[in-house]
């Protein structure tokens, strides 16, 4: 008995993976963007007793063509606008299948050189276009929750060195919840967060930041961090960023942007204006596994100076003594949370290295222009209200009904049945609303007056229900 195939074996399997996967992308745009079944049939189907023999790739991989692929969101179709989709693209997933078949752990330079020198070119790339001065350092995460938590974490140790006491932070009240989780995992206690209110963009009152950071400081609190949005989850709003930081360097608070999405943006001339003051943060998360393109999970830290991290991170090991290192060398597992840590760099570098940034600047540009194209259709028909025009790629609206609160998730539902594309709804100040958001560079503009078409013909037969 042995856990190993035969060469054969192994190629045949590839062939098999590798023509599957290519079918399902050449032909994503005629499936169904949404796929579900209920528990107990899925249950019946994959789960069971624990195997005690194994069985032929061929007849794991049936199973896999019945019972998993069709029951799953593609969120990289491109009629999927719910959340923040992810493009993904096959440079990409290729990337993914050597990272694994050569089974690279990139936690220190004596076990992974030369991918340490891909991960710290391609966290350079990513410096460069976000506007980060020379100095500045990173590295790749799961995705913006363990971006920001580990931003957090970094601005915790530089400008409370342990002290937690009397702490407090500031964000916007539609900053995204990663960033209160984060501070609950830090240790922060809910009163150390100060929501400070939006203005009517959404985008964070820096008036009433100043006012709320001089109240505490009155009242011998210790503020410290400000978190900012580059392209709420929401909306698609962004804080006025150089205003913030600004008030950060006045007040000396460490400013932190989540960019999740929204920071990839500043590649195009629309996003730049947008975005002014991204590159003054003292840190920035952003997730290359939505705007630039990448199959999940790739996130981005960056840190205003890269020596921040291991000062925050390292950690003597007796085990690790043999991965020390001096001169420029890195040892990853010093810069974040994880020891063992994939590959993940790959997908981005060959991404670039094959496509180049002009693809991808022409990409994020597409979906700009997808936002702004939905909110032109959206004014025009009479069964729609825009509730936040096109910003970032995100536009909000809502169905024209005496009970949007029950109509909307109507909407939504008889979406996921229908199965033609994806949206997904949010409260705007209690109110109920759908939203768009248009990064997949795969989505044409006929996917987009096809999408609106559906969600009227449901909205109708939502009503007509009730």
């Amino acid at each position: 008995m042995t856990v190993e195939l035969t060469p054969e074996e192994m190629r045949a399997m590839g062939y098999r993976v590798v023509d599957t996967i290519v079918d399902h992308l050449t032909t994503l745009k005629d499936k169904p963007a949404t796929g579900q079944s209920d528990w107990e049939s899925l249950e019946a189907a994959l789960a069971g007793p624990l195997p005690e023999d194994g069985a032929p790739t061929d007849e794991v991989m049936d199973l896999l063509d019945r019972e998993l692929f069709p029951n799953i969101m593609y969120t990289n179709h491109p009629r999927f606008f719910a959340f923040v989709p992810s493009p993904s693209n096959f440079v990409g997933v290729m990337a993914d299948a050597l990272a694994s078949g050569f089974n690279v752990i990139t936690c220190d330079w004596l076990e992974a050189t030369a991918a340490t020198v891909i991960e710290h070119a391609t966290v350079e790339w990513i410096r460069q276009f976000s506007g980060f001065p020379e100095g500045a350092g990173g590295l790749f995460t799961s995705g913006g929750s363990v971006a920001n938590l580990t931003a957090l974490a970094v601005a915790r140790r530089v400008m409370l060195d342990g002290r937690m006491d009397k702490a407090v932070a500031y964000c916007s009240d539609q900053t995204h919840g990663s960033n209160q989780k984060a501070l609950r995992i830090l240790g922060f206690q809910p009163e150390q967060l100060r929501k400070v209110t939006s203005d009517n963009r959404l985008r964070m009152d820096t008036a009433a930041l100043a006012t709320a950071v001089a109240t505490d400081r009155a009242a011998g609190l210790r503020p410290f961090c400000v978190i900012g949005n580059a392209g709420t989850t929401n909306t698609g709003a962004a804080d006025p960023l150089d205003a913030i930081a600004d008030l950060c360097a006045a007040e000396d608070l460490w400013f932190h942007i989540d960019g999740a999405y929204g920071a990839a943006a500043v590649l195009t001339e629309r996003g730049r204006s947008a975005l002014t003051g991204l590159g003054r943060a003292h840190s920035l998360a952003i997730d290359p596994h939505k705007w630039l393109f990448q199959p999940f999970e790739i996130g981005c830290v960056l840190v205003r100076e890269a020596h921040w991290m291991p000062a925050t991170f390292s950690l003597e090991q007796e085990y690790m003594q043999d991965a020390t290192v001096a001169g420029r060398e890195i040892n990853y597992a010093d810069y974040g949370i994880q020891l063992s840590r994939s590959f993940r760099a790959l997908k981005l570098w060959m991404t670039i290295k094959v496509h180049g940034m002009a693809a991808i600047r022409a990409g994020v540009d597409h979906g700009l222009d997808l936002a702004e194209h939905a909110e032109r259709v959206l004014k025009e028909s009479p069964d729609f209200e825009v509730v936040t025009p096109a910003s970032l790629a995100v536009v909000g609206f809502a169905f024209r009904c005496d009970d949007p609160e029950r109509v909307h998730p109507a909407m939504i539902e008889a979406l996921v049945d229908d199965g033609h594309a994806m949206v997904s709804s949010t409260l705007l100040g209690g109110r109920s609303v759908l939203r768009l958001c248009t990064i997949n560079p795969r989505t044409t503009f006929a996917d987009i007056d096809s999408t609106i078409a559906v969600l009227a013909k449901l909205g109708a037969l939502s009503i007509s229900k009730s």
